[in-house]
């Protein structure tokens, strides 16, 4: 029996373990994966939300980042399955099969509590923070449990770990992260489903049908599968519009960050002190009684929310604009706004009354080959520039006209009064 065959093999016939899931009904796990899904670094995803505070709008998006992990395990399993058995040209291992499938389950296993409100502070990389727990929390097992090397786990998940191993691990980390991979596909099926909205849902069966192993790329899809990748890019497009960025979605994101980029700004925590915890870990440790500006964390939980007063949209060709993407011109912004609203007013407004949020920037990737598998030799098309797609897609304008700069203010009638009549506009412009 080849290698190919041994591999497709273990991935029929290892994996008995059943884990019940909403999305995608039974997932099946092997007993050494139960192994890694029973250490409590895992575990503790349970307690991180998936969409932070997007269940002040969603009630129902209460799930969490252990039921995607299983999610994306499950879609990486059944993609690494198909491009086995379509594999003629790509070096798969089943070492590295194994380490790719481990990789999916942990790829989230640093992530920061509250969804993405952390991503644009001065603080490491969830992905990097995961590599580091695999070589040392998840190491043993991994080595006693899956036989395999944990340093071609990180590497899969972080491009950054040193790796000098056997394992392909450019080709497994370009699936696991490229346009069809399956964090992508189960986020958005997931978070469509527990929003009860429709915009995110996928059909995952039809995409499986039309992938192909590819050695530069990772994945390549057929002609016919070009609709399966439109539709990707328009769910990522609808789910960012009424759900990630929804208005009050963003503004409680905003206020976690502004209470944690004043904290580091301060020198009241370092950044090492956001590692490592869960929603109920990060409330508890950043309260108001420690740091004024905590409160605004608190108020969240409460769904005591600041109000919009301003909102414009985001000019990429604007210096200022761009500017206002570092977190410590957004502060700065901020003060300045506060002290004239506190001028109008006749009175202090502290800084944390007073909030500019810009979205970081998109990127709607559409770089993956077209091949037709029909043809003897099979002539590739790069989906981003070939002319049957889409190219509009990938304009910069498409992911930028989600992008909008607000300013919200607390919920407190004479400051907002205040803020209507200062004439914000030109603080943008």
């Amino acid at each position: 029996m080849g290698e190919s065959e041994q591999i497709l093999a273990h991935l029929e016939n290892d994996f008995t373990e059943p884990i019940r899931d909403p999305i995608w009904k039974h997932i099946y796990v092997s007993r050494p994966l139960l192994k890694i899904i029973e250490q409590e670094q895992f575990q503790k995803l349970d307690r991180i939300r998936q969409l932070g505070p997007a269940a002040l709008v969603y009630p129902g998006a209460t799930h969490t980042r252990r039921s995607h992990s299983l999610g994306v395990f499950h879609l990486a399993r059944r993609l690494i399955t198909t491009l086995v058995r379509k594999n003629h040209d790509v070096e798969i291992s089943m070492e590295g099969v194994k380490a790719f499938l481990c990789a999916a389950l942990l790829h989230d296993i640093g992530h920061y509590p509250f969804a993405h409100s952390l991503k644009d502070l001065d603080v490491e990389a969830h992905e990097a923070i995961a590599a580091r727990q695999i070589l040392s929390d998840f190491a043993p097992v991994i080595r006693a449990h899956l036989g395999i090397e944990p340093e071609a786990v990180a590497a899969i998940i972080d491009r950054a770990t040193h790796y000098t191993g056997s394992v392909n691990v450019g080709f497994f980390w370009k699936i696991l992260s490229g346009v069809l991979d399956p964090d992508k596909l189960d986020y958005l099926n997931r978070d469509a489903f527990y929003c009860g909205v429709p915009y995110g849902i996928q059909d995952v069966d039809f995409i499986l049908e039309e992938v192909y192993p590819h050695a530069g790329n990772g994945v390549a899809i057929s002609p016919k599968g070009i609709t399966a990748l439109e539709n990707i890019l328009f769910s990522k497009y609808l789910m960012y519009k009424t759900v990630y960025w929804h208005k009050t979605v963003r503004i409680a994101t905003a206020m976690i960050k502004k209470a944690i980029a004043l904290a580091l700004a301060d020198g009241v925590i370092g950044r090492t002190d956001l590692y490592g915890l869960d929603d109920e870990q990060f409330s508890q440790r950043f309260d108001a009684q420690r740091f004024p500006g905590f409160a605004l964390i608190d108020d969240t939980r409460r769904r005591v929310l600041h109000k919009q007063v301003m909102h414009i949209p985001f000019i990429d060709e604007s210096a200022l604009h761009r500017g206002l993407e570092k977190i410590d011109a957004r502060l700065d912004l901020e003060r300045r706004i506060a002290r004239e609203a506190g001028s109008v007013l006749g009175r202090e407004v502290r800084t944390e009354h007073v909030i500019v949020d810009v979205p970081e920037r998109l990127s709607f990737e559409i770089g993956i080959p077209v091949i037709d598998p029909r043809q003897a030799e099979p002539e590739e098309a790069v989906a981003g520039d070939s002319s049957y797609v889409f190219n509009w897609m990938g304009h910069r304008d498409f992911p930028q006209s989600l992008r909008v700069i607000s300013v919200s203010a607390r919920a407190d009638a004479d400051l907002l009064s205040a803020l209507s009549r200062m004439n914000l506009p030109r603080h943008f412009s």
